[in-house]
């Protein structure tokens, strides 16, 4: 196993930097981050809790998170992640539903097996056997505010952070219970259920601001973030006004979906945007429409239940489209696309070459588009020159519907 400065040096990362590893949340899609982890250790030589400073999370990416603070390598955290999603969502009862009875699922088995891997210990107590500062997150609606749950080191070894004597597995079932999916833990509802889906922003603030301020600088830090992948709502124009399916669900679905992902790339550009000087920012991210999956290397998927494509490259939009958070039919489905992006960022082919010949990414620097200042594989999509031209036009605005 490398040494931490053997990991950094293999990752591209100064020797004197602070390292932070943020997950976002993203229910079964977690299983995407969890592909894109094994290949990060694998690069490094050693797992993220032996070279990683911090490690944030919310949701699923706080589960992972947890875990990893539990010193859990990626592919220990891959077996017991699986177990985990297939206990997890288990409904409720025959008529529990998200929209007319909910929750949907219940967690029942979800809190037992927590309990059997994590055990009774204290965040305080994780974080100081793993040598780790972290940050999980909730939403408290008593409150009316997001929860951070910290613990970090100060200059003379000792930790701190208002929640660090309340047990892991708490904040892990705080962080996770999403509004319809699950009953709340009592004032507790899942972190991204408004802007910190992606908390990686919030990490960086805790750490260079706040909780770790004595310890950390954005001239010497190296940021990794990962998504669980986005699944985009493209709606064309004349479908707006009567969108397809019951209203209710439609809206709940749109708004729950986009306000996260727009807090999230809203995030990233701040972090993109140079803002921050001297920060060091690797975000890895997809889009979950065809012309991303396109991109990556083809797999073939032809055993997986509910769908229709036998390989990646033959997925369309509306199957794509579908993959939920608690959808576990689509958890194979997940895990192949992780390890296809696993494999664009680290071609195969380029295994036994010197760094300096490798044209892939490598986690070595931010997975970015560098004309467009997007990511590699997320997708932007607009019409701009037919925005201008109908809203010039005063004939096209009096048409529009008014009720």
């Amino acid at each position: 196993m490398a040494t931490k400065l053997e990991a950094l040096s293999n990752l591209g990362i100064p020797s004197e930097n602070k390292v932070i590893l943020s997950l976002d949340g993203g229910g079964m899609r977690g299983i995407f981050t969890v592909q894109l982890l094994k290949k990060l250790e694998e690069v490094a030589g050693a797992p993220c809790y032996t070279w990683c400073d911090m490690v944030a999370g919310t949701s699923t990416g706080a589960i992972i998170a947890s875990l990893i603070l539990t010193k859990h390598t990626a592919v220990e955290i891959e077996e017991k992640y699986i177990n985990l999603v297939s206990k997890v969502f288990t409904k409720r009862n025959l008529f529990a539903d998200r929209f007319i009875n909910p929750p949907k699922f219940d967690k029942v088995n979800y809190r037992k097996y927590v309990k059997e891997i994590i055990g009774d210990v204290t965040l305080k107590e994780v974080c100081n056997d793993a040598n780790l500062d972290c940050m999980l997150t909730s939403k408290d609606m008593s409150a009316g505010e997001e929860t951070f749950f910290t613990c970090f080191k100060d200059s003379n070894g000792n930790y701190s952070g208002t929640y660090q004597d309340t047990l892991l597995r708490a904040i892990m079932e705080a962080t996770m219970s999403a509004p319809t999916y699950f009953v709340p833990f009592e004032r507790f509802i899942d972190g991204g259920t408004t802007t910190y889906n992606n908390p990686t922003l919030a990490a960086v603030m805790e750490a260079v601001q706040y909780s770790g301020s004595k310890r950390y600088n954005t001239n010497n830090l190296t940021v990794f973030s990962f998504g669980t992948g986005t699944t985009l709502k493209f709606i064309k124009p004349n479908e707006t006004h009567n969108p397809t399916g019951p209203d209710i669900k439609f809206w709940l679905d749109y708004v729950m979906g986009e306000t996260g992902k727009d807090a999230s790339e809203m995030q990233i550009d701040i972090l993109r945007s140079g803002l921050i000087s001297g920060l060091q920012l690797r975000r890895y991210q997809v889009s979950f429409d065809k012309a991303m999956i396109q991109q990556i290397p083809d797999k073939a998927i032809k055993d997986i239940h509910n769908i229709k494509a036998d390989s990646l490259h033959e997925l369309e939009d509306d199957e794509l489209g579908e993959i939920d958070m608690s959808d576990v039919t689509k958890f194979p489905l997940m895990k192949i696309i992780g390890e296809s992006v696993a494999e664009f960022i680290c071609p195969p082919s380029e295994s036994n070459l010197e760094v300096s010949n490798r044209k892939g990414n490598w986690f070595r620097e931010d997975f970015i588009n560098k004309d467009t200042n997007r990511g590699t594989l997320v997708t932007a999509k607009g019409d701009i020159e037919a925005i201008k031209r109908n809203l010039s036009d005063h004939n096209w605005i009096d048409n529009q519907p008014t009720k």
